[in-house]
């Protein structure tokens, strides 16, 4: 055997060496995607209901929400007649806010009237 065989041989086994190490990293990487695959499967498993129990609870609380939705407009639209009402009668009617006022001030004028009588006595 000359030099070329002896390199030859060394090639050989170099070779099988680096196919080994191949076969053992590609077989690794083989048995790491089943081990992924099983976690996100039980991963799955799990989140599956956890999801729909989300889904229920947040059509349930839209329910109410979309009820009170409705009481809010209701209300509002309640509120801008009673200032479309009001802004309207103090608008057009100078003397009943006068009179508004004096009534106002006889109440005011009644109250300290009681308190003094309730003082003297």
């Amino acid at each position: 055997m000359g030099p070329g065989g002896i390199a030859t041989i060394i090639a050989a086994s170099s070779l099988l060496v680096i196919a080994i190490a191949i076969s053992y990293a590609v077989i690794r990487v083989g048995r790491f995607i089943d081990e992924a695959k099983a976690s996100l499967k039980a991963v799955t498993d799990e989140t599956t209901p956890l999801i729909e129990e989300v889904h229920t609870t947040v059509t349930l609380v839209n329910g109410p929400l979309q009820s009170f939705n409705r009481i809010t407009k209701n209300v509002e639209e309640i509120s801008e007649k009673i200032t479309s009402a009001t802004s309207g009668l103090v608008d057009k009617s100078g003397p009943a806010l006068k009179v508004a006022g004096a009534l106002v001030t006889a109440a005011q004028m009644g109250k300290k009237r009681s308190k003094k009588k309730k003082k003297a006595e």
